[in-house]
Parts: C-alpha cells; sequence; structure tokens
C-alpha cells in the first residue's frame, strides 16, 4: 500500500515538473537567443573597428547615440511624424487592399478589370510617383500618406485575396447547400479563413510602410519633418551620428511594429497553429 501511494506521489510530482517545463518561453532558451546574441555582438565589434580605422565611413556607437541622449527631443518629434505617416499611411493601404480583396473574391469580373491597373501602379517606382503628388496635393502629409499606402496596398491585396478564396472547399460547399447567403459565407468562412494570410500580409506590409514613410520624407518635399527628412539634412551636412541615430530609430520602429504584430496574432489567432508565408 505504501508503495503504491508513493507511486502516486512520484508520478504527480513528475507531472508537475513537466507542466513547469513546458510554461518556459521560448526566447528564453539558450539556442533560440544565442545565435542573435552572438551575430549582434559581432555587428557591434565589426562596427567599432570599421569607424576607427575610417571613421568618415561609421562614426562610433558611442557618437551615435550620445547624439541619442543629446538631443532627445529632436529625435521624438521627429519619430512621432515618422509613426503618424505609417499609421495613417498605411492604415489606409491596408484596410483598402482588404476591401478590394473582398470585392474582387465576391465578383470576378472587378478582378479583372482592376488587376492589370493595380499591377501598372505597383511596379512604377514609388520615388518618381511622389513628385507628382506632390503637384497634386501640394506641400502637406498628404503625399507621404499616398507614398505610404501605397507601398503596403499591393502586398496587403495579394495575401487577402489568397486567403479569401483559400477557404476549405467542402465547408464552403456545405454552406452555399444551406442557402446562406453571400454575407454569411464571408462572415462565418472566408472571413475567419482568411486571417493567417492577412496576418502574413501585415507581416511584409509594416515594414514596407516604414520604408515607404522614409522614402516619401526623402522625395517628397513639404514640411521638412520626420525621421527620412533628419537623415536627408544631416547627411548633406556630413553628420554621420544624427544620420546613423535616425537609421536606427526607423529600424526599432521596424521592430516594435513587428513584435506588436507578433502579440496580436497570438491572441487573434490562438486557433491557427499553422504559418502562413506570405505571397
Amino acid at each position: 500500500m505504501s508503495s503504491t501511494v508513493q507511486t502516486a506521489v512520484v508520478g504527480n510530482v513528475n507531472m508537475r515538473t513537466q507542466k513547469k517545463k513546458r510554461v518556459t518561453p521560448r526566447w528564453m532558451l539558450p539556442r533560440n537567443w544565442a545565435p542573435p546574441a552572438v551575430a549582434f555582438l559581432l555587428v557591434i565589434v565589426l562596427w567599432q573597428v570599421i569607424a576607427l580605422w575610417n571613421p568618415y565611413l561609421l562614426p562610433k556607437l558611442s557618437e551615435v547615440f550620445g547624439s541619442l541622449a543629446a538631443k532627445p527631443d529632436m529625435y521624438f518629434s521627429n519619430f512621432l511624424v515618422t509613426l503618424q505617416e505609417v499609421a495613417v499611411g498605411a492604415g489606409a493601404g491596408i484596410l483598402g487592399g482588404f476591401l478590394l480583396a473582398v470585392i474582387m473574391c465576391e465578383f470576378n469580373i472587378v478582378e479583372r478589370a482592376i488587376m492589370p491597373l493595380v499591377v501598372v501602379v505597383m511596379v512604377t517606382p514609388v520615388v518618381a510617383i511622389a513628385p507628382a503628388l506632390v503637384v497634386a496635393f501640394g506641400f502637406s502629409m498628404i503625399p507621404k500618406y499616398i507614398v505610404t499606402a501605397i507601398m503596403v496596398f499591393f502586398s496587403m491585396l495579394v495575401n487577402s485575396l489568397a486567403g479569401l478564396r483559400g477557404v476549405d472547399q467542402r465547408a464552403l460547399d456545405v454552406m452555399k447547400t444551406l442557402n446562406a447567403s453571400r454575407w454569411e459565407i464571408f462572415r462565418y468562412l472566408r472571413f475567419p479563413g482568411s486571417m493567417p494570410y492577412v496576418f502574413a500580409g501585415l507581416r511584409i506590409s509594416l515594414p514596407l510602410a516604414v520604408v515607404g514613410a522614409a522614402v516619401a520624407e526623402f522625395v517628397a518635399a513639404g514640411e521638412q519633418a520626420g525621421l527620412g527628412s533628419l537623415i536627408t539634412v544631416a547627411a548633406a551636412q556630413a553628420n554621420l551620428p544624427v544620420t546613423w541615430a535616425s537609421i536606427i530609430l526607423l529600424a526599432l520602429l521596424g521592430i516594435m511594429l513587428i513584435a506588436v504584430l507578433a502579440i496580436v496574432r497570438k491572441r487573434v489567432l490562438w486557433w491557427s497553429e499553422k504559418e502562413v508565408n506570405p505571397a
């Protein structure tokens, strides 16, 4: 009897130990964080070596972070401007791409009519479009919003369309057999089924939004504000610490957006274990 109780206690302890091991976050395991940590360390060492060898090629990291510490208000205000351009422009492009994908999914004639025009716009260099937008809309934030929206529009359109059409055909046949309306099919089947593809599109769209905002600030004349404008002015003055500090902030903005997206995806797609590759 005592041996049976002892065995049960040991089994209970083992089960508790296994549960504790399961809740350990992946990123805390050395095999996950050690390789990128070593890579970043090598980049930092290489950066410092190049900065000491040729200070006109790369500034010292101490100078870069010293510039950030010396003028936090300047960087923060320009960071907010770029963040605003990303939020407004990317939001419009993402929403527009998804809505057009819904319309194309329901009406094939719309896809045949509009998709060639969309492709023409996408293959046109956005740097060439920006000055024309300034002429059309003046020296305001609108051209920057449009450039940022263009950068994210196509990836969202393609991925959303693939997700809306990639639903389970058997489930679709069942809903049609039950005389489900288009709205019911969209609400209960196409929309939930497309979410993995939508998040895959967001994964490439959000970094492109940061690129679009920076490019818009480079080429779209108007208000000299934003990290892209700060890079342009600092580079013209050969001020490498400010230039690279602004570049680092742009990179951090992209990383921040991707991190937030990963958290949201985990909350929204708790039922989906598969990771869809962007189209």
